[in-house]
């Protein structure tokens, strides 16, 4: 029987969160524009996307589409967004941050421009604390792993299209059972139909990649319990859910944990486990005015 430790620590605390602040100071980012998200428009689809910043093709400029306020606050502190404890809107309010990133800006003050962001536009003030909380351990399933060794990438076609979602306007187009069919440079996509959304995921590394994954569908924290240790080629579709409701049959499709054991020969465990978390004092749901 293997015995999974976690211990989770959150590096961003260096950054000098210990007591709930809410006055900026330091970098910040040039010409921020912060606005609620417009409504989905009813195509059954829309981007969501938080790209740009130090070491990313576009380091000068950062671009957040229909983000919810947490994914912003686990990005600037370097968390998981159940890391995370704040208001539930933070599930369903959407928002678009554009900024200037000043030339040579590493990755860490870049995090302490975000910081400041949100202590200035959502007048946000937070606390860490340790709590115990629901976890999931990623193990093999009964008949085991079903899980293809990652090929090496091709090298980039200069004449090919590019691998932007914007050059392809619209909601994602669907494979005969109905699910998302992802586009290049995309590794994640959802889509609304008439029976409910539905997810696909494609993507490789080590099995640390699936794990994040699966902390941010599922809300909780992940052990890496398989022993894998290669390079694997992921390749899912399944039913969203709320976490609470995972292992429910649905005939419209697999759910998550379902879709593991069917299509990658794994298994989401649930188990107990302390984990350190940003509680949020205060913060407004209407950013102050650019």
């Amino acid at each position: 029987m293997i015995r999974t430790t976690l211990v989770i620590s959150l590096i961003a605390f260096a950054c000098g969160v210990g007591h709930a602040q809410s006055t900026s100071s330091g970098p910040t980012l040039d010409a921020a524009s912060v606005k609620p998200a417009p409504p989905p428009d009813g195509r059954g689809g829309r981007r969501v996307a938080m790209t740009g910043g130090p070491g990313t093709d576009t380091p000068g400029r950062i671009n957040f589409e229909n983000v919810g306020l947490g994914a912003v606050i686990a990005k600037a502190y370097g968390v998981k967004y159940y890391q995370i404890s704040g208001p539930g809107w933070f599930e369903t309010e959407r928002f678009n941050i554009i900024g200037t990133v000043p030339p040579g800006t590493t990755k860490e003050q870049f995090r302490l421009m975000l910081q400041n962001l949100l202590a200035d536009r959502f007048k946000l003030a937070l606390h860490k604390e340790t709590r115990e909380m629901s976890i999931y351990s990623l193990g093999i399933a009964k008949n085991g792993p079903k899980l293809k060794q990652a090929a090496p990438d091709p090298p980039p076609d200069a004449n090919g299209p590019p691998n932007d979602r914007e050059s392809r306007p619209g909601p994602p187009a669907k494979d005969r059972d109905g699910y998302p069919v992802l586009g290049p440079g995309t590794t994640m996509t959802f889509m609304s139909t008439p029976t409910g959304d539905r997810a696909r995921m494609a993507n490789k590394g080590h099995v640390q990649v699936l794990v994040d994954m699966l902390a941010s569908q599922t809300g909780r924290p992940v052990v890496d319990a398989t022993g894998l240790t290669g390079e694997y080629e992921f390749s899912l579709y399944w039913i969203p859910r709320p976490p609470d409701s995972l292992a429910a049959d649905d005939p419209n499709g697999p759910d998550l944990i379902a879709a593991l054991q069917q299509q990658l020969g794994l298994k989401l465990e649930p188990k107990k486990g302390p984990i350190e978390v940003l509680v949020v004092d205060r913060v407004e749901k209407i950013p102050t005015a650019n």
